[in-house]
C-alpha cells in the first residue's frame, strides 16, 4: 500500500509521544543520548545516537527526495519553467510571512526575537506522512509539489541555521567539501555509469560538511545533483532512461526510506513530554508567534505568493490541480514539528522558554496537519476507477 509508509511514520510518532510521557521516558532519552564514536587515527566523529539519526539517516532521506525532484525537473511534471518556479516562489512566501507574524508579536523583546526562524520550518517527513495517508486519491504531482516546496524550505532552514545559529564554521573541512564536490562534478561530466564512486565520494562529502559545522543533510541534496540521469541506449547515444544511475538509486532507496529511515526518525524526534506544559503558556508571545506563524503564516504566505506569481505569469499551478487542492497543500506545510523544535533548541537555552516553544510548535503543527488533511480529503474524492 502506498499509504503504508505514512501510517508507519505516524504510528512511530505516536509511540514516541507515549513513551516520553510514561515511566519509560528516562530510558528513551538514555538510548538517544548514547555516544557513538567512529575513530581512525587522529580523525574521529563523536555524536550521540540522536544526532546520528538526524545528521546521517536524514541525509539519505534528503538524497531520495532530491533525486525525485531532479527526475521531475528533467523529465516530468516540473520540467517547465513556470512549474519549477512555483515551489521556489511558494517556499519564499512560506518563509517570509511566518517570520513577519512572529516578529510582530515579539518585536520589543530581543530575547524572544531569537526565535524568529522557528515558524518558517516545514517538517518534510511528517508533512509527507500526512499527505501519504490519503493514498491514491492524492495526485502524484501534488505530492511532488509538496516535497519540492518542503525541500526548498528545509534548504533555506539549513542556510538560516548556518548564518544565524552556527557559532563557528571550520574552514578546513569546508575546503575538503569543495574538493569532494569538484570530484563529483568531474565524474558527472565524464558520465561514469556506476553508482559506487559517487556514493564513496558522497560519504566523504557528508563527513566534511558534518565536521564543518553546517547541517550534514545538505550533503544528500548535493550528491543527488551530481548523480547521472542519462545512460547509453542501444544506439550508443546518451538519454534519460530507467537504467540511469539516478533512477536505479531512487528505486533502491524508496523502501528503506519509507519503512525504516522515516519511522526511526519519527521515533527519535517526536518524543515530546507534556510535563510542565499548560494552555496558559499559549498567551506567551513566543508560543503565540510560533503557532500563528505555522498555522496562518504558512498558508497565507504560500497562497498569496503563488497567486501573485500566477497573476504575473511567473509560475502556474501544476496540471490538473485546482486552488482548493493547493490550499490543502499550503496548510500541510504548516507542520513544523521536528524542524521547528530543532531550531527552537538552537534559539533558546532556557528550559522555561523551551517548554513555551514546544507548546507553540505542537499547537501550530497539529492545527495545520488536521485541517490540511480534511481539506485534501474533501477536495480529492476517491477515483472510482482505482477501487475496481
Amino acid at each position: 500500500m502506498e499509504s503504508a509508509g505514512g501510517i508507519l511514520l505516524v504510528l512511530a510518532a505516536v509511540i514516541a509521544v507515549v513513551i516520553s510521557n510514561s515511566s519509560l521516558n528516562d530510558y528513551y532519552h538514555t538510548v538517544l543520548s548514547t555516544q557513538i564514536i567512529i575513530e581512525i587515527g587522529d580523525f574521529y566523529i563523536d555524536k550521540d545516537f540522536h544526532h546520528w539519526i538526524n545528521d546521517g539517516l536524514m541525509a539519505i532521506f534528503f538524497l531520495l527526495v532530491s533525486l525525485e525532484i531532479k527526475r521531475e525537473v528533467l523529465d516530468g511534471q516540473l520540467s517547465s519553467r513556470s512549474q519549477i518556479s512555483l515551489p521556489v516562489i511558494a517556499a519564499l512566501g512560506g518563509l517570509i510571512i511566518p517570520a513577519i507574524l512572529y516578529a510582530l508579536l515579539n518585536w520589543n523583546n530581543p530575547t524572544n526575537m531569537q526565535g524568529w526562524a522557528i515558524p518558517t520550518a516545514t517538517d518534510i517527513a511528517f508533512a509527507l506522512g500526512v499527505i501519504t495517508l490519503l493514498g491514491k486519491r492524492i495526485p502524484e504531482i501534488l505530492k511532488l509539489t509538496l516535497v519540492a516546496i518542503a525541500i526548498i524550505d528545509d534548504l533555506a532552514a539549513i542556510v538560516i541555521i548556518a548564518i544565524f545559529y552556527t557559532e563557528e564554521l571550520a574552514i578546513t573541512p569546508l575546503v575538503f567539501a569543495g574538493i569532494a564536490i569538484l570530484i563529483l562534478a568531474i565524474m558527472n561530466r565524464t558520465r561514469i555509469p556506476r553508482l559506487s564512486p559517487f556514493l564513496i565520494v558522497g560519504c566523504i562529502l557528508w563527513v566534511c560538511i558534518l565536521k564543518s559545522g553546517l547541517h550534514a543533510t545538505l550533503a544528500g541534496v548535493i550528491i543527488a545533483f551530481f548523480i547521472p540521469s542519462k545512460t547509453k541506449n542501444p544506439q550508443g547515444h546518451y538519454e534519460i532512461n530507467e537504467r540511469a544511475p539516478m533512477y536505479v538509486l531512487e528505486h533502491k532507496l524508496h523502501i528503506w526510506v519509507s519503512f525504516l529511515i522515516l519511522p526511526i526518525f519519527a521515533l527519535a524526534n517526536a518524543g515530546v513530554s507534556f510535563e510542565g506544559l499548560s494552555f496558559d503558556l499559549l498567551k506567551n508571545p513566543i508560543a503565540l508567534g510560533i503557532a500563528l506563524g505555522l498555522f496562518f503564516g504558512k498558508q497565507i504566505g504560500i497562497m498569496s505568493f503563488t497567486f501573485i506569481g500566477t497573476m504575473l505569469k511567473i509560475c502556474s499551478l501544476p496540471n490538473n490541480i485546482n486552488w482548493k487542492q493547493y490550499y490543502g497543500l499550503a496548510l500541510i506545510t504548516g507542520i513544523g514539528f521536528t524542524m521547528s523544535l530543532f531550531i527552537g533548541g538552537l534559539s533558546f537555552e532556557d528550559e522555561t522558554l523551551q517548554s513555551i516553544v514546544k507548546l507553540g510548535v505542537i499547537s501550530g503543527s497539529i492545527m495545520s496537519g488536521v485541517l490540511g488533511y480534511i481539506v485534501l480529503k474533501v477536495t480529492n474524492p476517491i477515483n472510482p476507477k482505482l477501487t475496481k
